[in-house]
């Protein structure tokens, strides 16, 4: 193996690969936010709803769940445009994000809203709560609370995916790669690196997430 590493040429570009990098967490922690609302509405309506709201959910659900989401992606940015709808890159990846992320985190929410006793939703409605705050206080936090884990992993896996919407031109970690392996050639450096950073994002995230489990959902309600 005759093969000299130079890692100059990467070295070189750490700004392009910090932007890169930046675009890639911005992408990933909106995805998040608005995917979890996204789910959290939808594993409402499933179990609470009124049939035609289940039955549109769980379209929505089947559909993006039994899709790649490389079609999902291509969809928003490729076909959308036919009938007037054109977006940015960015837009298009962010809305492709969400609508995945939505699917998946709605069925594991949903499961742990059903493994809550209805005992408890009684309990609430002798204490004369509204449906909206039993739904919070009683049904979604200890649900969340249970889910967590799955939950978290979703959101790792949905950032870890967001290197897909690089084929779109979206101007992400994965794209910033591309475009330094076309003008370096160092093909074997640029992805090491990147794989590097992809597995920092990766633990950083983690670590957030058992960050924010402990000061929020693992706090005691003093209600």
């Amino acid at each position: 193996m005759n093969y000299t590493f130079q890692f100059a040429d990467v070295f070189a570009a750490w700004p392009m690969l910090l932007k890169g990098t930046w675009i890639t967490i911005q992408l990933s922690l909106t995805a998040m936010v608005l995917g979890l609302i996204v789910a959290v509405m939808c594993a409402w309506g499933k179990t609470a709803g009124p049939a035609p709201v289940r039955w549109s959910i769980n379209v929505y659900i089947e559909l993006i769940r039994n899709t790649p989401f490389l079609v999902q992606l291509f969809f928003f940015f490729f076909a959308l445009p036919s009938l007037g709808v054109r977006w940015s890159p960015y837009t298009a990846a962010l809305t492709a994000m969400v609508v995945n992320l939505g699917a998946y985190a709605t069925e594991i929410i949903r499961a742990g809203i059903e493994s809550i006793s209805k005992g408890q939703i009684e309990a609430g409605l002798a204490l004369n709560l509204k449906r909206w705050e039993i739904f919070r206080f009683v049904i979604l936090k200890p649900a969340l609370k249970a889910i967590y884990p799955a939950l978290t992993s979703q959101f790792i896996l949905l950032m870890l995916s967001s290197a897909v919407v690089s084929v779109i031109s979206a101007d992400d970690l994965t794209s910033v790669a591309a475009n330094l392996q076309s003008q370096t050639f160092r093909s074997f450096e640029i992805y090491i690196v990147v794989a590097l950073i992809y597995l920092g994002l990766s633990l950083a995230f983690s670590a957030l997430f058992k960050l924010i489990y402990q000061l929020g959902l693992n706090y005691p309600d003093r209600r």
